[in-house]
């Protein structure tokens, strides 16, 4: 062991050994992996070791396929037997809904280039899994990227091919303390001290407390897994192939081959939590004892499914922890705030996703920016609210409980909420609004009557003819929308406006002004479409998505220079916008300024009523419109304002459902689905909006590159949709003469023009007007066509008005 290492990762379970070999890999090969027992002590050795491709997220499934073709390499480098058997896997569905589910989750697959996938009746798959009982299921998925690994051979061959790069293994060494200093850190461990540029929290069971030695605290808990191992199986022994990987969703099973067994792995709806503060540091091969009465009617499901289970005894139970993110997706980067502090834990699927995660942050330390877009499982997708030991306790359980349940896209759930609430939140549910969640706040979705249910559907849904009556009062009144789920960045000092010309590609605006802002990374693709708000006197508010505020508070810090302030307003600020023809004639009665002749895209402080507000003329709703952001306690004020203000006008509450469909209409995107950091602007339109004269700001060379180039493969268009009861939402398929041309980014239903919409990524050669396509919704597949972007008012007359 040396002193001194560029990267020090700690934890030897597949993680943290992938992410060894990727760096060593790619050139940084004074790195060294710290393990307080033996590689593999802790999930890893444990693990049931399933693959396959399958992801509904397409930057994760990219990266679970890249793990599946490495898996070979390695083998090849390191020498290491790593008992991968590929074959096959099987997702049954039990119920119609799951069915339909199932379907268009194939198509979802399809689109994101999964093309080794179909799907197969009862009778096929009771051919190609001859152990399995049929009874009941309507269908299933079939995919041939599936199989299973020997989990303690892989992480060896993941740490010998690291080692045959040059990097180096240290176990039987426990990390003692971790101490920040200005070339990096200190790693204070048993066998001795060590300097370091980087270090990698990969701590599996104790991430937690790898954490809080950095003065971080993850939101992550270990949960009990259960399977089951069986002794010979007669019917196994006459057959001459290993059956597939099988998941019942239904019986929340998943089942593999193991010898001439079978392995039952389950995920119990009584989940229960171990540890929450991080596993004993002297724990490492142990099990806890099987709970069966716990898993009783999963497991009587399971053997109902497999009846040769029935007729032989259980060779092993495995009982064991695994580590779980809030939403089960790993949590992997630069932890913001703590320049060389990087997190790889809570990744569940470790063996399916580590050698995309190892992949991701070794790209992330050595280039800055990884090749896929990894936000789905960005450490800073969360925030100081998900430290709560109660918030993860809820989050995990509720994730773990519903591994196989089916969620609806419409559907709400209970866990970690009511969190954060606005002011008027009360005043608000009085008035009918049902709520959703973004990051911790709650948001409003829409109206009701009192005692209304929405019914949880891959359709649309009962609230279709609510959300149509509010999308009609805004195109024809005035609306009001809590907009307080927008995320507010104050910029001021010195160097405010150099900073910020560096930070955006996009020209500032002038005082009182306001301008759409496109950041890029260094790679030129998105970074964010936020706005700029120039209030003059040397003070400006970047605004955006509510839910990426610690992503971009960490981008923005990373690129801080000296005489900048900033703040995240975001618990001090609230505000709602007026929205419509009439919204002027609101907003007039409250105010003796010049409000009302605000130019489009003009921003100011007012006095509105008996509060001092910050003012812009703009609308995502495509109308007249003004966005009123006060202070988080005249939250209510305000909305008792402006609701008795427009009640001549009758002025009407809603929510961001009728949104969704207003900006459709507009054909504006949005962040996650329009744009995203895996997009460039020449893809999405954004282009139009850079200024090009500017001599610096980031990504400008890539930026010209593209736009210099011969354009884009795929680029942004709106379609119109032939549907009858469901409308795309986002990853749908998009078809010409039966060959895939693009896919839907987001959609819905257009209530003023009365047309189900979607907007995508096509290829170029089809993105002209006219173009006649095709698109699968809810599996079905239906007639669709470019149209001219704007279908509701392309002019931009009634925002400008």
């Amino acid at each position: 062991m040396k002193s001194h290492y560029r990267v020090v990762v700690i934890g030897g379970g597949v993680v943290g050994s992938s992410i060894l070999y990727h760096l060593a890999k790619m050139g940084w090969s004074d790195v060294c992996l710290i393990e307080r027992s033996v590689l593999t002590a802790g999930s890893s050795w444990h693990a049931a070791g399933g693959i396959h491709a399958l992801n509904a997220d397409p930057n994760i499934a990219a990266l679970q396929a890249y793990t599946i073709d490495l898996l070979p390499k390695i083998e090849e480098e390191s020498g290491q037997n790593i008992g991968l058997h590929m074959t096959g896997g099987l997702t049954m569905a039990g119920t119609p809904d799951r069915w339909e589910w199932l379907q268009s989750a194939y198509r979802v697959f399809q689109s994101i280039g999964i093309d080794d996938c179909r799907l197969v009746t009862p009778k096929e798959a009771g051919e190609l899994n001859p152990i399995m009982s049929t009874e009941g299921l309507l269908g299933g998925m079939w995919a041939d990227r599936e199989g299973y690994i020997d989990t303690t051979g892989t992480v060896h061959a993941y740490a010998g091919a690291a080692k045959k790069n040059g990097a180096e293994v240290i176990e039987h060494n426990r990390v003692l303390e971790l101490n920040q200093t200005l070339e990096g850190w200190e790693v204070v461990t048993e066998k001795g001290t060590i300097s370091c540029e980087h270090v990698v929290n990969a701590g599996g069971l104790w991430a937690k407390q790898i954490g809080r030695m950095a003065g971080v605290e993850l939101p992550v808990s270990p949960l009990k897994h259960h399977y089951l191992v069986s002794d010979t199986i007669p019917a196994l022994e006459e057959l001459d192939f290993e059956v597939p990987m099988t998941v019942d969703l239904e019986g929340f099973t998943y089942m593999r081959q193991d010898q001439k067994g079978l392995l039952l792995g389950i995920y119990e709806i009584n989940h229960e939590h171990w540890a929450m503060d991080g596993a004993p540091w002297d724990y490492g091969m142990e099990l806890f004892q099987e709970d069966t009465d716990r898993i009783e009617k999963e497991l009587i499901m399971g053997f109902e499914r497999y009846p040769c289970l029935q007729d032989v005894g259980v060779k092993t139970w495995v009982n064991g922890a695994f580590t779980f993110s809030p939403d089960g997706n790993p949590l992997v980067g630069p932890v913001p705030g703590k320049r060389g502090y990087w997190s790889a834990c809570a990744v569940m699927a470790g063996f399916l996703q580590g050698g995309g995660v190892g992949k991701s942050l070794a790209e992330w330390m050595i280039h800055g920016e990884p090749e896929a877009d990894v936000y789905g499982m960005d450490v800073a997708r969360y925030g100081v609210f998900a430290e709560n030991k109660q918030y993860i306790k809820e989050t995990t359980g509720q994730f773990y409980t519903r591994r196989f349940v089916m969620t609806y896209p419409n559907e709400q759930l209970p866990a970690g909420r009511p969190l954060k609430m606005t002011p008027a939140h009360s005043e608000m549910t009085e008035a009918g609004c049902k709520w959703g969640a973004s990051w911790d706040l709650e948001v409003p979705l829409y109206f009701a009557e009192k005692g209304f249910e929405e019914t949880p559907s891959l359709k649309r849904s009962n609230a279709f003819d609510i959300v149509a009556k509010e999308c009609k009062a805004v195109r024809n009144g005035v609306g009001l929308l809590d907009i307080s789920g927008f995320s507010r960045f104050e910029v001021s000092g010195p160097n405010a406006e150099s900073w910020l010309n560096r930070m955006f590609s996009t020209k500032l605006p002038k005082p009182g002004r306001a301008r759409l802002a496109v950041m890029l990374g260094h790679d030129g693709r998105l970074k964010g479409d936020l706005t700029l708000f120039n209030w003059g006197g040397g003070t400006w508010w970047i605004m955006g998505s509510y839910y990426l505020r610690a992503w971009h508070m960490r981008w923005f810090t990373d690129h801080m220079e000296d005489g900048v302030t900033l703040r995240d307003l975001g618990e001090d600020t609230a505000g709602f916008s007026l929205a419509g023809p009439k919204s002027r004639a609101v907003i007039e009665k409250l105010t003796e300024g010049s409000i009302g002749n605000l130019a489009f895209m003009g921003c100011g402080a007012f006095d509105i009523g008996l509060i001092r507000a910050k003012v812009a003329r703009m609308s995502v709703a495509g109308e007249l419109g003004f966005e009123i952001n006060c202070r988080m306690g005249d939250h209510i004020a305000l909305r008792r304002a402006l609701l008795q203000a427009g009640a001549e006008e009758s002025i009407r509450e809603y929510g961001f459902n009728a949104l969704l469909s207003l900006r459709l209409e507009k054909s504006f995107g949005i962040w996650s689905a329009e744009f995203t950091q895996g997009y460039t602007p020449g893809m999405t339109a954004m282009d139009r909006w850079i200024d090009w004269e500017k001599e610096a700001f980031i990504g400008r060379d890539a930026a010209i590159a593209e736009r210099d180039g011969k354009g884009p493969a795929q680029v942004q268009v709106t379609l119109e949709v032939d549907t009858g009861d469901a409308d795309a939402s986002g990853y749908e398929p998009i078809w010409n003469d039966g060959v895939q041309a693009g896919f839907v980014t987001s959609g819905g239903y257009g209530h003023t023009v009365g047309k189900s919409l979607a907007m995508a990524l096509v290829n170029s050669d089809v993105a002209a007007e006219g173009s006649e396509l095709s698109v699968h919704v809810v599996g079905v597949e239906r007639k669709a066509r470019v149209i001219p972007a704007s279908p509701f008012d392309p002019e931009g007359k009634a925002m400008r008005g």
